[in-house]
């Protein structure tokens, strides 16, 4: 599938799971609340310290992966058990953001994503805890992909990027 359409994958996903890999050159895998306006830049927010930062800090190539319509499924023409999903692959950068406007920034970002609805407590929130907050930027290093396996009306499964 096009590169706009694993976007609106990644958009959509109630979280991407983001795949680093740690000092010792383990992989660690986390899903996380993640938001973009672009769809090239990436911002999620942590703790201070940790295994995230760690392994970004040794190795700040990720893979971030995302997955929406997600259903377990009989197959229409041949009685297959099978899954109906869309899903979407990123590789990117990720770095530790130190300024303090784009941090800001990113975790309105966040928000609005998230919590629109309560977007009015928005700037207490960071008076409260922009000091205990880190924010991580992941800059896109190639475009997204995206697959799926879906079917049609007729049970047909659409494959080669075919279109409801």
């Amino acid at each position: 599938m096009p590169a706009d359409w694993a976007l609106e994958i990644m958009h959509k996903a109630p979280y991407i799971t983001v795949s680093f890999t740690r000092p010792d050159g383990t992989a660690y895998g986390v899903p996380l609340s993640l938001a973009s306006t672009n769809g090239e830049v990436w911002y999620f927010h942590c703790a201070l310290e940790g295994e995230k930062l760690d392994a970004i800090a040794a190795h700040p190539e990720v893979c971030l992966s995302a997955v929406t319509k997600c259903a377990p499924t009989i197959g229409p023409k041949d009685g297959s058990f099978t899954l109906q999903y869309r899903s979407a692959i990123a590789f990117g950068r990720a770095e530790l953001v130190t300024d303090e406007t784009e941090k800001i920034e990113a975790l309105r970002i966040i928000s609005q994503r998230f919590l629109p609805q309560h977007m009015d407590a928005f700037d207490d929130a960071i008076r409260r805890s922009l000091h205990r907050t880190a924010v991580v930027r992941i800059t896109l290093t190639l475009v997204p992909t995206g697959k799926r396996k879906q079917y049609d009306k007729d049970g047909e499964e659409m494959k080669y990027g075919r279109m409801e």
